[in-house]
């Protein structure tokens, strides 16, 4: 905790604290101490104790993703308050849980909608690399009928995921861009120099061209 505060820097705190996270640690010097830690399970556990954001992000890089059991996931993802640990815990240690597509399940109809967030990134990560199963028409109801009103974070993970389908699944994407320029969801979203913009039908037409090399 003290190496952790000694990597505190007020000015990436002022910068973090514009997206809601509450941590001034450089993340590049953050997993330099976790590479020179290696894996060790029960100081992650304890650093997730503190409640310190910086100290959670570091037990997630040095966890064992798969020693998690599912109610103790479903404990942390709903402590975890900040969009940088509520994100590195779904990406880095969820997804590679054996829970994984139950929590995705449980998540996805959770009322809570940060909660519920979580279960739409797990159901993007499927539609990407395990989409057999998936209710891809489905799943555009719902993004057709929600995302306009939801709350940001939900509303930004069910953009991600209706992206996905546009990009990954060539029968959905005329449908995906048809609801994407309707709902006009973060088309004014300002996108960073170099960056794609984050609306979908923008986002699915530049990734498609990528992919085809035009």
């Amino acid at each position: 905790m003290a190496e952790l505060a000694g990597l505190d820097d007020p000015k990436a705190r002022a910068v973090n604290e514009k997206h809601g996270d509450d941590h001034g640690v450089n993340l590049t010097a953050l997993r330099a101490l976790a590479k020179r830690l290696k894996t060790q399970q029960e100081l992650a556990g304890r650093l997730w104790e503190t409640g310190d954001s910086a100290a959670r992000l570091l037990g997630i890089l040095i966890c064992r993703p798969k020693a998690f059991g599912r109610d103790e996931l479903d404990a942390m993802l709903r402590e975890a308050r900040t969009p940088k640990v509520h994100d590195w815990l779904v990406n880095y240690v969820v997804k590679k849980n054996p829970h994984a597509e139950e929590l995705r399940l449980a998540w996805s109809a959770d009322p809570d909608p940060v909660v519920a967030s979580a279960g739409w990134a797990l159901t993007t990560e499927r539609v990407a690399k395990k989409p057999e199963g998936l209710d891809l028409a489905g799943l555009l109801d719902v993004i057709e009928a929600e995302m306009k009103d939801a709350p940001d974070r939900l509303q930004w993970a069910m953009n991600h995921c209706l992206a996905v389908i546009g990009i990954e699944h060539a029968g959905y994407r005329d449908r995906a861009l048809a609801i994407g320029e309707r709902l006009e969801v973060l088309k004014d979203y300002p996108a960073s120099p170099g960056c794609t913009s984050p609306f979908a039908p923008v986002w699915i037409t530049e990734m498609v061209r990528r992919r085809q090399g035009s």
